[in-house]
C-alpha cells in the first residue's frame, strides 16, 4: 500500500466497527478493505485515545445536522 494514501475518519470508524461491533477477524476485513492490519491496529489505538466527551460532541453535531 502507497503510505501518501489518506483516510477519512469515517472510514477508519467504519473499518474499525466491523472489527469491534460486528465481531469480524482483522485480517479479513484488512483484506476486503484493501488495507494492511496495521492500520487497523494504529486506528484502534488513535480512537481509543480520543476523549469520549470529543466524540459524543461530534455525533450530536451529525446527528443534528
Amino acid at each position: 500500500m502507497n503510505k501518501g494514501i489518506r483516510f477519512t475518519g469515517e472510514f477508519k470508524r467504519d473499518a474499525l466497527a466491523q472489527v469491534v461491533e460486528r465481531g469480524y477477524a482483522v485480517s479479513e476485513v484488512a483484506e476486503r478493505l484493501g488495507i494492511s492490519t496495521k492500520s487497523l491496529y494504529t486506528w484502534k489505538a488513535q480512537f481509543s485515545k480520543a476523549p469520549r466527551v470529543k466524540l459524543e460532541v461530534a455525533d450530536k453535531a451529525r446527528s443534528d445536522g
